[in-house]
Parts: C-alpha cells; sequence; structure tokens
C-alpha cells in the first residue's frame, strides 16, 4: 500500500514539493493538500491530480505523513487545530516551516510524535534545492529514509544530528539563494559599467555561475584549488580575485552568515514561546 501524504499548505513550497515527488514516481492518489482557499488548491489539482480540500482535520484521517508547509506565524493554531486528529493517527511529521524547533512543534500537536523539522531553499522550485533536516527522538530508520526521499524529490538533502546546526543550515543554503543572486546583481551593474548591454551581462553572469556550480559538484577538488586553477600568475583573474580577497570579501561574506543564523536562533525562540 502506498504512503500516503498529506500536506497543511498549498503555497509554492508545498507545490514544489508535490511536483517533484511525483515526477520521482509517487502516485498523485496517494497525495492530499489542504488550504483555507481553493484559490492555492486548484492549480495543484488540476496540474498534478491530487486529491485537495479545505478541511485538515478530515486530510489526515489516513495520512501516513504529514507535511506542515504553512507561514511559521500560524503554526500554532494550525497545530492546535490538528491535535486531536494527529493524536489518533500518529503519523510522521515534516515541518518545513523556518525558526520553529520540532519540540515546539511536538507540543503544539499534543506530544510524543515523530517529528522532522526540514530547512529547504527556493531552488526547490525549480528541482534544485538544499534541504537541511533534523529528526526528533521518536523518529525511527524507516521514517527517517522516507523523510529523505520526499526531499530528495526537488534537490539534495543533508542530516544535522544537533538541531541547533539548522541555524547554520539557514545560512549555508536556507537563505544563500540571495546570496547569489546579490552576486549576480553586482556583476550585472559592473558589467553595464564596463560598456554590456545589461541583458548580455545578466545571461553571462548566470550561466557562468551555473557552470562554476556545475564544475564544482562534479569535481572531487576542493573550490580553493578549483580557484587556482582559473587563475594564472600575473593575470586578468589573479587580480580580481586580490582585489575581492583587499576589500575583505571573506571576512563579508562570514559577517552575513553569522548575522543569517544569529536572526534563525532569535526567531526560534521569539515563535517558540506560545
Amino acid at each position: 500500500m502506498a504512503t500516503r501524504v498529506t500536506f497543511i499548505g498549498a503555497g509554492n513550497m508545498a507545490g514544489a514539493i508535490i511536483g517533484g515527488m511525483i515526477e520521482k514516481g509517487f502516485s498523485p492518489d496517494a497525495i492530499t493538500a489542504t488550504s483555507p482557499s481553493d484559490e492555492f488548491l486548484a492549480p495543484l489539482r488540476e496540474r498534478l491530480g491530487i486529491a485537495t480540500g479545505t478541511d485538515n482535520n478530515a486530510a489526515i484521517e489516513q495520512a501516513d505523513v504529514v507535511v506542515l508547509a504553512v507561514k511559521p506565524q500560524i503554526m500554532h493554531d494550525v497545530c492546535s487545530d490538528l491535535r486531536e486528529a494527529v493524536q489518533r493517527r500518529r503519523p510522521l511529521i515534516i515541518s518545513v516551516a523556518a525558526g520553529l524547533p520540532a519540540e515546539t512543534i511536538d507540543r503544539w500537536l499534543g506530544g510524543k510524535l515523530p517529528v522532522v523539522r526540514c530547512m529547504p531553499n527556493t531552488p526547490s522550485l525549480v528541482g534544485a534545492g538544499a534541504s537541511g533536516l533534523y529528526a526528533s527522538p521518536a523518529v525511527d530508520d524507516a521514517q527517517r529514509k522516507l523523510a529523505t526521499e520526499l526531499m530528495e524529490a526537488v534537490g539534495l538533502v543533508e542530516w544535522v544530528e544537533d538541531e541547533a546546526l539548522l541555524d547554520a543550515v539557514t545560512a549555508v543554503s536556507g537563505s544563500a539563494p540571495a546570496y547569489f543572486f546579490l552576486m549576480f546583481e553586482a556583476m550585472e551593474e559592473a558589467g553595464v559599467a564596463l560598456g554590456l548591454p545589461a541583458d548580455t551581462a545578466r545571461r553571462l553572469a548566470m550561466q557562468t555561475a551555473y557552470g562554476a556550480a556545475s564544475m564544482a559538484m562534479q569535481s572531487d577538488r576542493g573550490p580553493a584549488e578549483l580557484k587556482r586553477n582559473v587563475m594564472s600568475p600575473g593575470g586578468t583573474t589573479e587580480r580580481a580575485i586580490q582585489s575581492m580577497e583587499d576589500a575583505g570579501m571573506r571576512r563579508i561574506v562570514q559577517d552575513a552568515m553569522k548575522a543569517c543564523a544569529a536572526r534563525a536562533a532569535e526567531m526560534a525562540e521569539e515563535l517558540g514561546k506560545r
């Protein structure tokens, strides 16, 4: 019998995961999504052929996995409404809400449940995501494997054994697409200043980033060595890299990521007080 998965929430991330699951062979007949309004449900129902509804409790009656894909600010109310049905069914809970500790979600749902906390990122929307996962002590090996299969439908999965490390995952991958978008923006502006049309500079920057990432993913060499291989002594690349080093680029990146991780920890504390 197919594993039955219910998504509470039908926004972009839920839609991306569902679409990836179906592409990887999950049956649409085993997937349900809910939302207060049919506005988000209709496209999923029509495009992917899954079941949809507006009654969260009814949707989880037969669920083996419940994916909580709602905003952190409304998670308490959603969990409170689900508590009785979840305690009867006792499914694997996967939360993709930023900042909410597994213990908090478990407490809001009545306690003693297997909870996996997931930190995905927006490239999941195009099947190129990177997700960090943490499992509460109640999660068994089979449930851990199932969570891996679900999230691998939209990209790379890495597990952490200490939940606090999800703050570092947020800094390294969760928020990181924006770092690269900023780099693209700066490179486009610099290209224009050097005389290129904006669309040409943008396409070249993005394709180069894609190519560099592809090379790095396929190579057994570290980024430092890959960087050196592009740099000829006294050449253009060496001059550009030296300029970035002199400007403190490493410190800028480190400071930004520390600030990101610190804010993630703050959010967990703020949201978990209810």
